[in-house]
């Protein structure tokens, strides 16, 4: 059974995929990679497993994700509570947990959680997915994996047991990956293979995707990917509706009707996240981080963090100084 036509074999032996032409919203705006061992975590920017709570990188990222790609990576979100927004290569999904959506390599996703939402996120090398379906071919459903939304509560009553230990596997990660104890590593590994079984077995059941306006979807990308671009310069909101073409309440009604967040919600998330990598991944001085965001006054900054991360720029640093 030939698996993943996507897959090339480079002259030394290692492992990669063809570009995939959806990666590109159009030729200006690329679809960014982000790679969370280098952008999120930094002490697992070589290993074949990060996991994380999804509260853990709500409050880093934002709760807004824009679209974005994962080159190399499959990765799991496992919703617990709260509903989540989903859009999977431009299929919308609307669904409270318990929940998961998965997505393969160079899968175009983005997804907005509500404020109270929690669960895992687990991000797997390809090659450890490919490693499962070359040892039993029938975990796959075709030659090339889809991404999957699926609602655990929805399940036929035969499958229940299956969403129970899957319910069940994370909770034993979330646990393996704070000890210490001997083994940590091959217990990590070993149940991120009995993860992705399930998660592969459970995909067979998809929820069908919910209706959506392609315009409002290409809008909002769009002003996602302007505010990637101009974000460090402050745009006014008139600004960024001028560059699409839209008026300044359209966009806004566009961000509601698909994240439900207000528009100038979604830029103040990206700032936030630059803020935050640069206090976790570098020794600039708060002072120094409000020059390099553009902004002018530190105080000003000062208040701008405190007010949307509820603590100052030096207690967040403070609390997640395991990070760097």
């Amino acid at each position: 059974m030939a698996i993943y036509p996507q897959r090339v074999h480079h002259g030394g032996g290692d492992v990669g995929t063809k570009k995939n032409e959806k990666c590109v919203m159009n030729d200006r705006y690329p679809i960014p990679n982000i790679n969370i061992g280098q952008v999120y975590d930094q002490r697992y920017s070589d290993s074949e497993v990060h996991y994380d709570k999804l509260g853990n990188l709500a409050g880093f990222f934002g709760r807004n994700m824009p679209v974005h790609r994962h080159d190399r990576f499959f990765q799991v979100h496992y919703v617990k509570s709260g509903t989540v927004r989903v859009y999977l290569d431009e299929q919308q999904y609307v669904e409270s947990g318990p929940m998961f959506f998965f997505t393969p390599p160079t899968i175009p996703h983005s997804f907005v959680t509500e404020a109270d939402s929690d669960g895992h996120v687990l991000t797997v090398r390809q090659q450890l997915i490919w490693q499962l379906i070359e040892s039993d071919p029938g975990l796959a459903l075709g030659p090339q994996l889809p991404p999957a939304c699926v609602a655990l509560d929805h399940l036929k009553p035969e499958l229940q047991s299956e969403a129970r230990r899957l319910t069940f596997l994370f909770e034993e990660l979330r646990g393996e990956m704070s000890s210490g104890a001997a083994g940590h590593g091959a217990a990590v590994l070993s149940l991120t293979r009995l993860i992705m079984v399930s998660v592969l077995r459970l995909c067979a059941n998809p929820l069908e995707a919910t209706p959506t306006r392609r315009e409002d979807l290409q809008i909002f990308h769009r002003f996602n990917a302007l505010i990637e671009e101009h974000y460090l310069e402050h745009w006014a909101l008139g600004r960024y509706a001028q560059a699409i073409g839209v008026t300044e309440a359209r966009l806004n009604d566009v961000c509601r009707r698909i994240a439900d967040l207000p528009s100038k919600r979604l830029v103040f998330e990206r700032v936030m996240q630059e803020a935050k990598r640069l206090l976790l991944f570098t020794g600039s001085s708060a002072n120094e981080i409000c020059y390099l965001l553009g902004f002018r006054d530190p105080a000003y900054f000062s208040r701008f963090f405190q007010r949307n991360a509820e603590m100052t720029p030096g207690e967040y640093r403070q609390r997640h100084s395991g990070f760097r």
